[in-house]
C-alpha cells in the first residue's frame, strides 16, 4: 500500500448536523489497514465512522447505518465500488460518494462520476486529501448556510430552495445529487453571466481536478438531462468561454 500515511490531517472547524448530532460516514476497501487508517482520520473530525471490507456489506451497512457521505473503493473482492453505487442510487440514497482508485486514467475517473459519484482521489493519496475532500461535500450536501436571508433562488420558472435542497421548474420536483444541486446553485447565483471551466472547478469543486476540465462537461450534461429534458433550455454553452444559465423569453 503506497497511501501517504504520515500526513496528520489538516483539521478545520468541525462539522456536524444541523440538529448538532455526529456526521455518519461509511469507509469501503478491502485493504484492512488503510479503512482504519481512513476510519481514524475521521474519527479525529469527530465523525463517526463505520467500515466494510466488501460490497455486499457496505450495501448492509449503508441501508441501516445512513451515512451523510461514503468513501468507497472502485476494486472490491465481490461487486466493484461502481455497482455498490449504482445500487445505493436504486435505494434512493443521494448520499455524496467520494470514490477510491488505484486507476489513473481520464476513463476510469469519469467512469466513476458518470455511475453517480460526486468526487474520486487516485491512489496514493494523502488522509489530509481525503478528509478535505470529504468536507466539501459534506458541506455541499447537509450543512450549506444560505448567503442571503431568503433561501429560495429563482430563475425564470426554476427555482431553488438553499435550506431544504428542492428544485423544481414549472412546479416539477427535480432529484440532484450534492455536486449537480452546487453547480446549479453556482449558475443561478449569476444568470446571465458567462461562467467559465476555470471559474466553475474552483467554485463547486474548490480544486481544478488536475486541468480535468471535462468534469464540468459531464456535470453540466447530468444538468441538463434534468433541467432542460423536454422543455425550453436553459443551460447554454457559450462557445469556447463557458457556460450560461438564463431564463427563457
Amino acid at each position: 500500500m503506497s497511501t501517504r500515511v504520515n500526513d496528520r490531517p489538516a483539521q478545520g472547524p468541525r462539522l456536524s448536523k444541523a440538529d448538532g448530532s455526529q456526521i455518519r460516514v461509511l469507509v469501503v476497501d478491502d485493504e484492512p489497514t488503510l479503512a482504519d487508517l481512513l476510519a481514524m482520520a475521521l474519527r479525529y473530525e469527530g465523525w463517526d465512522v463505520r467500515t466494510a471490507g466488501d460490497g455486499h456489506k457496505a450495501l448492509s451497512i449503508a441501508r441501516e447505518f445512513r451515512p451523510d457521505a461514503i468513501v468507497l473503493d472502485i476494486m472490491l473482492p465481490d461487486i466493484d465500488g461502481l455497482q455498490v453505487l449504482q445500487r445505493v442510487r436504486a435505494d434512493g440514497n443521494e448520499t455524496p460518494v467520494l470514490f477510491l482508485t488505484a486507476k489513473d486514467s481520464l476513463d476510469d475517473r469519469i467512469a466513476g462520476l458518470t455511475a453517480g459519484g460526486d468526487d474520486y482521489v487516485t491512489k496514493p493519496f494523502s488522509l489530509e486529501e481525503v478528509v478535505a475532500r470529504l468536507r466539501g461535500l459534506i458541506r455541499r450536501s447537509t450543512l450549506s448556510v444560505a448567503d442571503t436571508n431568503d433561501p429560495l433562488i429563482q430563475v425564470g420558472d426554476l427555482t431553488l430552495d438553499e435550506d431544504s435542497y428542492e428544485v423544481f421548474r414549472a412546479g416539477e420536483p427535480i432529484e440532484l445529487t450534492a455536486t449537480e444541486f452546487e453547480l446549479l446553485r453556482f449558475l443561478m447565483r449569476n444568470p446571465r453571466r458567462v461562467l467559465s471551466k476555470a471559474q466553475i472547478l474552483d467554485r463547486v469543486w474548490s480544486y481544478d481536478f488536475g486541468g480535468r476540465s471535462s468534469v464540468v462537461e459531464i456535470y453540466i450534461s447530468y444538468l441538463r438531462k434534468k433541467i432542460d429534458a423536454g422543455r425550453a433550455p436553459m443551460i447554454h454553452t457559450v462557445r469556447g468561454a463557458g457556460y450560461m444559465l438564463k431564463a427563457v423569453t
